[in-house]
């Protein structure tokens, strides 16, 4: 098939860039000819919480990327939409992740469902935020109507689009596949000393940018629980601040956890993650509220145990007790899950190898092209 995965990609760094480039390079693999289309402007500068939004890595080679699209100039949609309409695609996927975007890329999607050859599907990453606005009612119906199908990343964002799609048109649930293109997993003595940090000290990792909703002053709260005051391990932080940093720095100083963070709070290019994940005991995603995760993806590869909290999609993909833990959203509760692996050291690694299965590649495309075909 001829395929159009239109969405961010390079130069844009970040995880859903990442994503849709992973996502072209398996339908590349199974035979399909892919090409990417991708933003001249992604965001306003004052919009973005980051430091920037473009990679400093080389363009990948293998992979067709046009950047074509301004998601504030509605002259542009018109020219885009007809742009990609007259490559003539078999399916256009719409990579969609906030309610930003839901003008731009619902107008270009109304312009290549005018030929009704070509059918526009969207995956969708997050159809609510997880902090929404007035503007997040009002926006994205205007994208989910102009869509024909939809391919969702957990069950609780199928849940969103359907108080939203008032013609029920066919949705579909693949969960988020593994991130396997990190490296390899390295020994835990190579990764310390690649970091410049100890090998002999148990390590948890939070991992990405950080937001509120991901919960890491909860994490920090838990680690200053009276039970963990003798332990001898230490909490990477590693991932760029979008937001202010001061909150999280005092509950350091109150705490005086100072000696037990290690703060790495820059974005972590492609290159580094293994080092991080391979250093680490334990991966833990404190969050508030969430759809799903494309950490839980990374610590898969590298077959790493993990704590998340019980909300949105978290705890379909991290079984308890099997991949690692599910606690509730509070200090407590992920304090008792680290007292419990930190004192009774539990294998998780069969658990861990077995739901790996689960998240190829390969079953979400076959998900995006049931009946595409």
């Amino acid at each position: 098939m001829k395929i159009t995965i239109l969405g961010t990609a390079y130069p844009y760094r970040g995880g859903l860039a990442t994503f849709n480039e992973r996502l072209a390079r398996q339908f590349q693999a199974e035979g399909h000819e892919v090409d990417i289309v991708t933003f001249t402007l992604q965001y306003p500068s004052f919009l973005f919480p980051g430091k920037t939004q473009f990679s400093d890595e080389n363009a990948p080679e293998d992979l067709a990327i046009e950047r074509l699209i301004s998601s504030v100039h509605p002259l542009n949609w018109i020219k885009a939409g007809k742009k990609v309409r007259c490559k003539k695609p078999d399916i256009v996927i719409f990579a969609y992740w906030m309610s930003f975007m839901a003008p731009c890329l619902g107008s270009i999607a109304r312009i290549i469902r005018k030929d009704k050859s070509i059918k526009c599907i969207a995956l969708v990453h997050n159809m609510l935020p997880h902090d929404p606005s007035l503007l997040d009612k009002l926006l994205p119906p205007y994208f989910v109507a102009s869509m024909d199908e939809f391919v969702a990343l957990s069950n609780s964002v199928v849940a969103d689009i359907e108080t939203i799609d008032k013609k029920q048109k066919p949705k579909r649930f693949s969960p988020h596949p593994i991130y396997d293109h990190y490296g390899a997993l390295l020994s835990k003595t190579e990764a310390a000393t690649q970091l410049n940090i100890d090998s002999n000290t148990p390590y948890l990792l939070f991992f990405g940018f950080i937001r509120s909703y991901k919960g890491l002053d909860l994490l920090l709260e838990a680690l200053g629980d009276k039970r963990l005051q003798k332990w001898n391990g230490k909490l990477i932080i590693a991932g760029e601040f979008y937001e202010d940093s001061k909150p999280y720095l005092d509950i350091i100083e109150r705490l005086q956890l100072n000696d037990r963070v290690i703060l790495q709070t820059s974005f972590i290019p492609n290159n580094k993650v293994n080092l991080f994940f391979s250093v680490a005991d334990l991966i833990v995603q404190p969050y508030k509220t969430a759809t799903q995760s494309g950490v839980t993806q990374i610590a898969y590869h590298f077959e790493k145990p993990m704590l998340v909290t019980n909300v949105g999609g978290l705890a379909e993909i991290v079984p308890h007790g099997k991949a690692g833990y599910v606690a509730e959203p509070n200090t407590t509760a992920i304090a008792d899950a680290l007292v419990d692996f930190y004192q009774n050291p539990s294998t998780f690694a069969e658990g861990i190898k077995a739901e790996k299965q689960k998240y190829a590649w390969e079953k979400m495309t076959a998900t995006i092209l049931n009946d595409s075909e």
